[in-house]
């Protein structure tokens, strides 16, 4: 990984996550000298023998330990599962423990983003559970101000404390205007933010 790239990890079941995180990624590189790597986790099993093949069928490569450290700024996503993070991405974390004790992440800026299947279905309580281990990485977290208008006008998804998606229980509705500018403005803001603070060590 380049030393001006931004991690975009993110765990999608229905491919709602993942289209955001592909947005994000493209407000990510919609600002000059910044790239993104899209990265994310195999699913978990109850089932103690690997499950998952190891490099995945389609879409992004599984993220490693090493991107972590290797990046300049994160976007965390992943769909909700009753007003947390999915497990998958969570397993992960967990795993972080070497990354924390080093401080690989610390100073890094991060956002965060989910999509949910009903319009109070957890969004906001999902962005505060991954808030949460990245400020324990010491990670300066960022959401979206309101100088977006779409946070006061969309009728679907978007937080100020980061972008969702509202998907509907069947996962059919696509992604909207507002939350499509929502996703690429927080991607822009990541990225301008990471320039900053990487330019400035």
């Amino acid at each position: 990984m380049r030393s001006s790239e931004i991690l975009v990890l993110y765990y999608s079941r229905y491919g709602a996550t993942e289209q955001l995180a592909r947005l994000i990624g493209q407000g990510i590189e919609s600002v000059p000298g910044v790239g993104a790597r899209l990265r994310t986790v195999p699913a978990v099993s109850t089932v103690c023998e690997a499950s998952e093949p190891p490099v995945p069928k389609d879409g992004p490569p599984y993220v490693e330990y090493s991107d972590l450290g290797e990046c300049i700024g994160l976007a965390l996503g992943s769909p909700t599962r009753f007003g947390n993070m999915a497990a998958p991405l969570k397993y992960f974390l967990d795993g972080s423990t070497s990354q924390w004790l080093s401080g690989a992440l610390q100073g890094k800026p991060a956002c965060v983003f989910t999509s949910t299947g009903s319009l109070h279905g957890g969004q906001e309580t999902t962005l505060l559970s991954m808030m949460i281990p990245l400020f324990h990485h010491g990670m300066v977290l960022l959401g979206l101000p309101y100088s977006n208008p779409e946070l006061m006008n969309t009728t679907s998804g978007g937080t100020p404390y980061g972008v969702s998606h509202l998907a509907h229980a069947d996962g059919s509705a696509p992604i909207s205007t507002d939350e499509s500018r929502l996703a690429i403005a927080q991607g822009k803001r990541l990225a301008e933010v990471a320039l900053r603070l990487h330019g400035s060590k």
